[in-house]
């Protein structure tokens, strides 16, 4: 048996003890007072309600008169409804935000007032069977409490994901323009950007992008939404972030305020503030994040960006800037793939070799780079004999050709290998 049948039930035992519609008129004549008393009790005991909107205090009134209205309405013969006024009120407080326990305890409240008005008025008109009377008026307060409770939850959360679903859905088209590029003349679009402020004056972006260290866990829903929420907890207002999921990454476009006006200093980089917070994240999650930009017209190409520094992110650098990347990397992200079609034949013999020795020849290069062509320093940090150091030397002259003691030979074998871990 449902909740309304139970009212019903409850209802019809009233109409028996003759109750309904009896009682109805004695109702009628203290409904100011008890409308009263409904909104002081409330007021006193839900304190979400003592500190409310004018708007939300307006709709308490409305809605507890429309509750006196309805119960008199049932007590004057009429049959229970489909409470399409309690419909619309749990739809307002949705759209207000105003939380649902809130109005829940307002209802609970309301049943003390609801008992002891029903209780007085079936007292004035059955006297001789006062204490069945008062029994089922008592059934009638608590099934209707009940019912109304039920119904308003039911519709609130009904309206609360149709709101979510709403705003996803505006979500998902503004990440799509903003990240694919958008048309200036298309007047429908601008209209949206501006509402939604991705067109106001001195405003800087920056995008980042993040995913979980192993890939495959971006493959669970429940992963990739915790990453999402991390993401919205870490960047606080007044930095705005419009966050969705594309190809199993979590993508952000990150916005703030660029300078207060043409006479202020400009703050500092957005992608600075923005790889600082999402250090929090912790190490089994990269980013990568972009440069500042300072037109939404150039976030495709900060997405960009922080795709390639998504690329570099590693455990040991778990958060990248574009800025961060030297030039040498970016160049070898970018030509690695047509540098490997040309790549010299002693590539491989060197890359076979340095295998063989457990990488000692490549390990010689970067040391010699790294000592500035100087011998005796690189032997130094890598403990060995110069003598040692002179012997691989001569091991990758005999290989490549290329003399590692010069500059332009050691830059040459430095990228050549550099090229091919960069495709490996």
């Amino acid at each position: 048996m449902n909740d309304r049948q139970t009212l019903v039930q409850a209802l019809a035992l009233l109409r028996k003890l003759e109750l309904v519609p009896h009682s109805a008129p004695a109702l009628r004549r203290t409904t100011a007072a008890v409308g009263e008393a409904l909104r002081n009790a409330i007021v006193a005991e839900v304190p979400a309600f003592s500190g409310a909107a004018k708007e939300v205090q307006a709709d308490l009134d409305s809605h507890a008169w429309r509750h006196i209205e309805e119960v008199v309405r049932l007590f004057d013969g009429g049959e229970v409804g489909d409470f399409d006024f309690l419909r619309k009120h749990a739809q307002r407080r949705a759209e207000q935000r105003f939380p649902l326990e809130a109005t829940l305890h307002a209802y609970r409240c309301g049943h003390k007032v609801l008992s002891r008005w029903l209780r007085d008025a079936a007292t004035e008109v059955a006297p001789a069977n006062l204490e069945n009377a008062v029994a089922a008026v008592a059934d009638f307060a608590i099934e209707y409490t009940n019912v109304v409770s039920i119904v308003c939850a039911a519709e609130y959360v009904a309206r609360t994901r149709l709101l979510a679903d709403t705003e996803g859905d505006r979500r998902t088209e503004l990440l799509n323009l903003l990240l694919g590029g958008y048309d200036d003349s298309d007047g429908r679009v601008v209209r949206l950007l501006k509402r939604a402020g991705y067109l106001e004056q001195r405003l800087s972006f920056c995008v980042a992008l993040a995913r979980a260290t192993d890939p495959l866990e971006m493959e669970s829903p429940p992963r990739v939404q915790r990453i999402v929420e991390s993401v919205r907890e870490a960047v606080v207002p007044p930095i705005r972030a419009l966050i969705g999921v594309r190809n199993h990454v979590v993508v952000t476009v990150f916005s703030d305020t660029r300078r207060l006006s043409g006479w202020t200093a400009p703050r500092a980089p957005l992608s600075a503030h923005v790889q600082s917070a999402l250090l929090i994240l912790g190490p089994s999650v990269l980013v990568g994040v972009s440069t500042d930009h300072s037109s939404s017209t150039s976030i495709p190409r900060a997405w960009h960006e922080a795709s390639v520094t998504l690329d570099f992110a590693t455990a040991g650098e778990r958060v990248l800037r574009y800025s961060d990347l030297s030039i040498r990397r970016l160049l070898l992200h970018g030509a690695a793939g047509q540098v490997q079609r040309a790549l010299p034949a002693w590539n491989s013999e060197l890359a076979a070799a340095d295998a063989l020795a457990r990488g000692a020849l490549i390990d010689t290069l970067r040391a010699l780079a790294d000592a500035d062509l100087n011998v005796q320093q690189a032997a130094r940090v890598l403990r060995l004999h110069p003598n040692t150091l002179y012997a691989r030397m001569q091991r990758i002259k005999d290989l490549t050709g290329l003399d590692c003691r010069r500059y332009h030979d050691l830059s040459e074998l430095l990228l050549a290998v550099d090229c091919r871990k960069a495709v490996s």
